[in-house]
């Protein structure tokens, strides 16, 4: 399995946490699908994890972003575009 960054290990961490996931942090490959198939995470997880990104990093994602698909498509994509557009 690639070795996460730091930055994919704090989001990885944060993804866990706020979604009380039964999953090691460190096991989720970067690369890894985070919607549906690979960690499995379904709609309503990824609008409570928009809500923690918002509060803790200070942008939005809205739903309604065409980006999100490639936003949400992985571990290491979510940490990138966190890296890209925090304000905090």
């Amino acid at each position: 399995m690639p070795q996460q960054s730091s930055q994919e290990h704090e989001v990885a961490e944060l993804i866990t946490q706020s979604l009380n996931l039964d999953t090691d942090p460190n096991a989720i490959d970067p690369a890894q699908p985070l919607y549906r198939e690979g960690l499995g995470l379904d709609s309503i997880d990824l609008l409570e994890l928009s809500l923690v990104i918002s509060k803790k990093y200070g942008f939005q994602i809205k739903s309604d972003d065409p980006e999100n698909v490639s936003v949400f498509s992985s571990l290491g994509d979510l940490a990138r575009t966190i890296k890209n557009r925090r304000t905090k």
